[in-house]
């Protein structure tokens, strides 16, 4: 039952939607999977807008899905609710924080699953679980009735077996929402971010994936991917203090990792806040300035292989994810073979702001090629 904290009846033949728990779901409390807000949480009004859109599509909600507490870690792992099994390989995290969606529609409980992505918790869990996850493009998707992070970076977005169940998602939330043609023979750009060491796997994975598209590549260094990253985390630190700091009050209903990760934040000084937002602006117009030349541009979508749980083995799994938050682009994780393992590779696409209908239809276009 870790893969779900609600389960609902949903009668009819419409498509099962999954929701995270981070997301309201009328007469259904919204606890983000930590104690300290359960125990206070009533039965949310009404829907948020993006339910209440994919209710008025049809969609069926047949319950609220299992999450990192307070969407703040990206391993999947809570010692509140549990460990959603990862269905690749269940020694290994499932990814988080959107982890019970990504494991409800790769275990096809949900024909597609709704979750929220701050530093990767979309992309990283479908990375980790074999499943395909869209980052939509910051301020796309309402935040009105989801669980507060760091809202310069939020977004929300869905989750499904496949690209075609992901396109269903966007359809649910965004009525009209149609992917854009788009045939092989494209020039990608090929990303090769600064500072990160990627598995030499995981990148010979993504390479041939595109290969196999009839898509060719041309590699871009990222020289200023650290500086990204930094801050990204700076932002997740500071802006999650300031819509969290209030349930410090209460240090025994959330686990300790969580509360220093919410006290450290407290560092996080108004010049800090300034440079970070100012390294946002100069990463969206690099990326901005890359995706003039390039339709979309391609990475692997975590570095390394999910850890095992319990591993001492540290893996930072939003160090190629995060940027993206800080930049607003939407980025699509989509599970791609991987040569000698057992274990699927994922490869990351990022388009233009606003670009998710050319991004779903270069994916399905892969995809297509993969089968």
């Amino acid at each position: 039952m870790t893969t779900w904290l609600v389960r609902m009846d949903a009668p009819g033949d419409g498509p099962r939607l999954a929701v995270k728990d981070a997301i309201d779901v009328a007469g259904v409390p919204t606890t983000a999977a930590c104690p300290v807000i359960g125990d206070r949480a009533e039965p949310a009004a009404v829907d948020a807008p993006c339910v209440a859109a994919a209710r008025a599509q049809g969609a069926r909600i047949v319950g609220k899905t299992n999450l990192t507490e307070l969407c703040r870690a990206a391993d999947g792992i809570n010692p509140w609710t549990g460990v959603p099994v990862n269905p690749v390989d269940p020694e290994r995290v499932p990814g988080g924080s959107s982890s019970g969606s990504a494991v409800a529609v790769a275990n096809g409980e949900a024909d597609v699953a709704l979750g929220t992505d701050t530093g990767g918790s979309v992309r990283i869990p479908a990375a980790c679980c074999g499943v395909v996850g869209l980052k939509t493009t910051h301020g796309r998707v309402s935040l009105e009735g989801v669980f507060p992070f760091a809202p310069s970076l939020d977004t929300v977005g869905p989750l499904g077996p496949d690209v075609a169940a992901v396109a269903l998602g966007m359809r649910l939330i965004e009525p009209g929402f149609t992917s854009e043609p788009y045939g092989p023979g494209a020039v990608v750009g090929r990303l090769r971010p600064g500072g990160v060491a990627v598995d030499p796997v995981f990148d010979a994975a993504v390479d041939a994936a595109l290969r196999a598209a009839g898509l060719t590549f041309a590699d871009e260094p990222v020289d200023a991917w650290q500086e990204a990253l930094s801050a990204g985390n700076t932002l997740i630190l500071g802006e999650g203090h300031r819509e969290h700091r209030g349930l410090l009050a209460y240090p025994d209903r959330m686990s300790s990792r969580i509360r220093r990760r919410i006290e450290r934040g407290a560092s996080v000084t108004d010049g800090m806040f300034d440079e970070a937002y100012t390294t946002g602006v100069a990463t969206r117009d690099l990326f901005d300035k890359l995706l003039a030349r390039y339709p979309v541009l391609a990475l692997p979508t975590i570095s390394q292989p999910p850890p095992r749980i319990g591993g001492e083995r540290e893996v930072d799994l939003t160090e190629l994810t995060l940027p993206f938050n800080l930049s607003g682009h939407p980025a699509l994780a989509l599970p791609v073979p991987a040569a000698g393992t057992d274990l699927p590779a994922s490869l990351q696409l990022v388009g233009p702001a606003g670009g998710e209908e050319r991004l779903l239809a270069v994916g399905a276009m892969i995809e297509a090629a993969l089968r």
